[in-house]
């Protein structure tokens, strides 16, 4: 598998490189040894899916805060998103500013969010399901969001959502963001 990195630093695309053959193709999603040598947290605590019904669906802007900042690993095995990562690191040269790709079951990438990172997704297709392989445990009390229209983050969705939830929409902007406890 390759790693390509974005322009945020941390964030990365996992490329794999599939084994093809007359049954179909065999390919390595995760590696222990290959993130640890790429400063990648290899630590997975739970490995999560979601399903969405309904094309132009928003899922996020989602992060963990302290002490419990999660990196997920993000990968769609059925339909596809506009997958969203932003840096949120107070002092980071890149805080605020946003990396975007889409993820399909056919092209087969995901995107590493490390620590420090809002992520979210618009669906691009009916049926789509997202897998997650997250290192941190869920925390509920620790559950943030950035909101995903902040006029300051500015990210540019190739649709409005059409299937929302509550909680979603009334995240906050990234100048109101609790980032701690």
């Amino acid at each position: 598998m390759k790693i390509v990195p974005t322009p945020l630093d941390g964030c990365v695309v996992i490329e794999p490189e599939p084994f093809r053959d007359e049954r179909g193709f065999f390919m390595r999603t995760f590696c222990r040894t290959t993130f640890s040598e790429r400063g990648l947290n290899p630590d997975i605590d739970q490995c999560s899916f979601s399903f969405n019904q309904r094309r132009h669906t928003l899922r996020g802007m989602h992060f963990q805060a302290a002490p419990r900042m999660e990196d997920k690993l993000v990968r769609v095995v059925q339909g596809a998103i506009y997958d969203v990562a932003v840096d949120i690191r107070p002092g980071s040269p890149t805080f605020g500013r946003w990396f975007s790709l889409e993820l399909t079951a056919e092209n087969l990438l995901a995107l590493y969010v490390p620590q420090g990172f809002a992520h979210g997704f618009l669906t691009l297709r009916d049926e789509t399901m997202v897998a997650y392989q997250i290192a941190q445990p869920y925390q509920a009390d620790l559950a943030r969001g950035l909101n995903w229209n902040d006029g300051q983050v500015g990210i540019d969705w190739p649709h409005a959502p059409d299937v929302i939830s509550e909680r979603d929409a009334a995240l906050p902007g990234l100048s109101d963001l609790a980032l701690t406890p």
